[in-house]
């Protein structure tokens, strides 16, 4: 099963994604995609985010190459997030086409996070809107092989439906 749970920031999407892990078959592992790079307050962030999990998840940190590391584990995996590992990539070049094969050819439950961007300010600079773009490419791509996506708003969560056209 794939899942993807979308939300802005502070939504409760983690903390969603994390409810859902926790019913699903062990072992779980966390792929925690953020590099904090000496930023204090995203560290505390990161921190809170760990303080949250079962000592029984193992936490592995991928923020090079998450298709092969999700084709390498075992077992239920939770990625977060999406954004942060588009955000951490080159000029936000994801091969969201291998990172799809990667979810539907592993063995095992994946639930993914990822930044629901599209529905703020529409982005001033240049920069921000080829983010906006990544982001929204990529969560369009895996919303089309999920089983389910999750819209998380103020910790309410909406399902989404499949697109019948």
């Amino acid at each position: 099963m794939i899942v993807l749970v979308l939300g802005g920031t502070r939504s409760g999407k983690s903390a969603i994604a994390e409810r859902i892990v926790s019913t699903l078959p062990e072992p779980v592992t966390y792929v925690a995609t953020a590099r904090a790079a000496g930023d204090t307050d995203f560290e505390a962030r990161i921190a809170k985010h760990r303080t949250r999990r079962p000592s029984s998840w193992r936490t592995v940190e991928e923020a090079d190459d998450l298709a092969t590391r999700l084709l390498e584990l075992e077992g239920t995996v939770l990625v977060d997030s999406i954004g942060a590992y588009i955000a951490g990539r080159p000029d936000f070049a994801t091969d969201v086409d291998a990172l799809c094969r990667a979810c539907t050819g592993r063995r095992g439950d994946t639930v993914l996070v990822s930044e629901e961007v599209g529905l703020a300010v529409h982005p001033p600079t240049e920069a921000g809107r080829r983010f906006t773009d990544a982001v929204g490419d990529c969560n369009r791509q895996l919303a089309e092989v999920a089983n389910r996506a999750l819209l998380v708003v103020a910790g309410r969560t909406l399902e989404l439906g499949a697109v019948d056209a």
